[in-house]
């Protein structure tokens, strides 16, 4: 599929990466679309939301790590601050 034909979506993430679930639930949904549909998925990440970038993150027990979920993302999509 051609990238012009392809869907468009825009995520931002202003949230830290840990303490409640809008920045996981954001990420799940660019990955299942990216993978899925095969559309353009771009995650820009501001205020909070750029610790979800930090490289080495110790994940708290119960929570996936962000920083890998984002690298998933990067591979067929875009990720910016």
């Amino acid at each position: 599929m051609a990238e012009d034909s392809k869907k468009k979506f825009l995520f931002i993430i202003n949230d830290a990466p840990y303490g409640n679930e809008r920045p996981y639930n954001a990420l799940r949904l660019a990955m299942n679309l990216v993978k899925e549909s095969g559309a353009w998925v771009q995650v820009f990440l501001m205020g909070d939301g750029v610790g979800c970038a930090i490289a080495g993150q110790k994940t708290p027990n119960g929570y996936y790590n962000v920083e890998r979920m984002l690298q998933s993302i990067a591979r067929q999509g875009e990720v910016s601050t």
